[in-house]
């Protein structure tokens, strides 16, 4: 094929293209449906799919469908920095969901920034949002306010003196951080830190460090599956004082992997664990139902934090497009930077220029498992 004839079909090609990207609004997501990370991803992907799927049956937005890309990074920050380069560079899409964990999230922020792609990511870890980056959003609560939940509850309960576990992963690293850095200015004592692998099967020798401190209770701040091990483990060696765990325990799974070991565990978390609990007024509660009630009659199982992280990213998004009228970047991203009072599963969301999670300390409940189910967990009476 000659030159001209060749470079006249690419050129029709490429304005083919072009057109059917104008026909959709190209949304990407980058999940861990496989791998070690599953608990977190696979629902994160059922979700987005699900509301996906309801948006286009309603007609779209703006009079367009949303064109859903998933991508399986199985929490491998690699992949997550080739999928995502795919994303932008080959699908063009106007936004980000995920990735599910904070290693992978920190490996693609600087990525997504400097080709300005909106990106929400579904982690946690707060270095995603601190400091700011222009077109880098998160929907889970940050570090700071979890941990400091976490110290509310131990002043109320007199405990003072502390171990921490902390995994080897990105939000493991970052929960360490904020753990250390507030614990002073909240009356704790930490007795001992340990840093163990994430993929560690057995944490019985770094418990009984712990044990030898005569700590009052134990914070583990980890993702899978160390967070049943480490109850596990604290049942095996009579280690008979509280666990609190981060906002990171959110899912059923966690505790029917814990057993016996699980109950009485302490965690902050968001309230869709709990929403049948909430008063009907609660300005979270038509969300949580309607999201929970949708998402468990179409997948068969208990809806949890996780999905709801991606719930949030997406309706985030949505809510954005709609607001600027726009499906421009710089449109939809000053959108979503000036949204107020937006009633999410993880919270009521109001971002600034200088707030990217968008979530206040009151997104958060303290929480804990009773009979191998979730509780809201009773206030404690400050002790003398």
């Amino acid at each position: 094929m000659k030159w001209g004839t060749w470079g006249a079909a690419l050129a029709a090609a490429w304005l083919a293209a072009g057109v059917r990207g104008a026909d959709e609004i190209r949304i990407g997501a980058l999940f861990a449906v496989t791998g070690p990370a599953a608990a977190l991803g696979a629902p994160e992907a059922r979700t987005a799919e699900m509301l996906a799927e309801k948006l286009n049956a309603e007609g779209g937005v703006l009079g367009r469908k949303v064109r859903l890309i998933v991508k399986d990074t199985a929490g491998n920050p690699e992949k997550a920095v080739s999928f995502c380069k795919q994303l932008i560079e080959e699908e063009r899409v106007l936004a980000i969901l995920g990735p599910s964990t904070s290693g992978e999230t920190l490996q693609i922020k600087k990525l997504c920034n400097d080709e300005k792609t909106l990106l929400l990511s579904c982690a946690a870890a707060e270095t995603i949002v601190n400091p700011v980056a222009r077109y880098v959003f998160k929907t889970p609560q940050k570090d700071s306010q979890a941990a400091t939940h976490i110290f509310r509850s131990m002043a109320g309960r007199g405990i003072a003196r502390v171990g921490v576990l902390v995994d080897n992963s990105g939000f493991g690293q970052a929960g360490k951080a904020q753990i250390e850095a507030l614990a002073p200015t909240n009356g704790i004592a930490i007795a001992a830190c340990e840093t163990y692998d994430k993929a560690a099967t057995d944490l019985t020798d770094i418990l009984a460090k712990v044990k030898a401190q005569n700590v009052q209770a134990v914070i583990n701040w980890s993702i899978v599956p160390a967070q049943a091990i480490v109850a596990r483990n604290m049942r095996q060696i009579g280690m008979d004082v509280p666990l609190y765990q981060s906002h990171g325990f959110g899912s059923l799974k966690y505790v029917q992997q814990a057993g016996e070991a699980g109950e009485g565990i302490l965690f902050p978390c968001g309230r869709i664990l709990v929403a049948e609990q909430l008063p009907d007024d609660h300005p979270q509660k038509a969300t949580l139902m309607a999201y929970k009630q949708a998402y468990e009659s179409r997948c068969k199982e208990e809806a949890g934090s996780f999905g709801g992280y991606a719930h949030d990213a997406f309706a985030l998004v949505i809510a954005a497009i709609k607001a600027a009228n726009s499906t421009e970047t710089d449109k939809v991203r000053d959108a979503l930077e000036n949204l107020k009072g937006f009633a999410g599963v993880s919270g009521v969301y109001s971002f600034s220029p200088t707030d990217h999670t968008g979530l206040g300390l009151d997104s958060l409940e303290m929480l804990t498992v009773r009979k191998g189910a979730f509780a809201i967990a009773p206030a404690a009476a400050k002790q003398p």
